[in-house]
């Protein structure tokens, strides 16, 4: 059975594995180890899901719920209430099933037009460190990557004492296992830079989303440190940024605009991102099962609210105003 464990200490978040007679048996895969070509998502381990078995498993599950592009729908009109600023509607979400930590995604099929267009110097520069910043791994033996997890630890649970690097305690921030550099594979640290920068710039925010403090949760709640770690990459991918020398698709080319104006931008807009899918978590009603579904409807809204004409600065993104709710 999976349960919400919220210790009287702590109230954090724990997951235990389910049952087979209660729920599907998901078998843990490597995270986010997901390549995707032609149809067939093919993940390191042996599994695989062909997309074509994805999509008659939602056809068979029409029946029971409603369309989930209406689900997408009603979700964005909930986030632009709690804005307050006017929100594009995503009119479709692909994706049906998902563990969280060995990520089934798929990828847009619909694909921008390569675009060119010229850098100034700031943009240049700045890109330029963003992409650096991706090609750091985390490395356990490393002083300043220990650091920067016990910061971590120390900005999520203030009054608790960290008992070690690798500890059953890393659960209850919602890592896999007692040793989160397991789950940096993939991502790298800028993954647990983004977890730091959210809870240093927007702590309110990051408490929130951390204890699950708004709306009515699901009995199946999503991890939070590996949906932090999900949304990294997603980011990484919707804006292009390991393309070199620029990114060639328009949401890159528009955010290089913002990263001009502060350069945090991309930090900043992980932050956003993580609000956003927590709000669209509550008004999709969705379980853990559900999670690429919306971790895909975060990436249709964020793409269109990039695409705004007013948008100058990160702040002018409509969503931006979830980080103070």
């Amino acid at each position: 059975m999976i349960t919400c464990h919220f210790p009287v200490s702590a109230k954090a978040f724990a997951v235990a594995k389910p049952r087979p007679e209660e729920a599907p048996v998901i078998t843990a895969v490597p995270f986010l180890c997901v390549f995707f070509c032609s149809g067939e998502a093919s993940l390191d381990g042996g599994v695989a899901v062909t997309v074509e078995e994805d999509e008659a498993w939602e056809r068979r599950q029409k029946g029971n719920k409603e369309p989930r592009c209406q689900r997408s729908s009603s979700s964005a009109h909930v986030i632009a209430q709690l804005s307050n600023e006017p929100v594009v509607v995503a009119t479709a979400v692909v994706g049906t099933r998902s563990w969280i930590g060995g990520l089934f995604t798929r990828s847009s099929r619909r694909q921008d037009k390569s675009i060119d267009y010229t850098l100034s110097p700031l943009q240049e520069e700045r890109l330029q460190k963003l992409q650096d910043r991706l090609l750091v791994p985390f490395e356990e033996t490393r002083i300043d990557h220990q650091e920067s997890l016990k910061a971590l630890w120390n900005a999520a649970f203030p009054n608790i004492s960290l008992t070690g690097l690798v500890t059953e305690q890393w659960k209850d921030m919602g890592w896999q296992g007692p040793n989160p550099s397991t789950d940096f594979r993939g991502c790298g640290f800028i993954a647990l830079e983004n977890l730091l920068f959210s809870a240093r710039t927007y702590p309110v925010c990051f408490r929130r989303l951390l204890l699950k403090q708004r709306g009515e949760r699901a009995k199946w709640e999503y991890p939070f440190a590996v949906a932090g770690i999900n949304i990294s990459f997603m980011l990484i991918q919707m804006l292009d940024l390991q393309n070199t020398p620029k990114p060639k698709c328009l949401p890159g080319m528009n955010f290089l605009k913002l990263l001009e104006e502060d350069e945090n931008a991309f930090d900043v807009l992980y932050c956003i991102s993580f609000a956003m899918m927590d709000a669209q978590w509550l008004a999709m009603h969705a379980s853990y099962m559900e999670f690429n579904e919306v971790l895909q409807a975060t990436r249709n809204q964020l793409e269109r609210e990039l695409s705004l004409d007013d948008i100058h600065r990160i702040q002018d993104l409509p969503a931006y105003n979830l980080l103070f709710q």
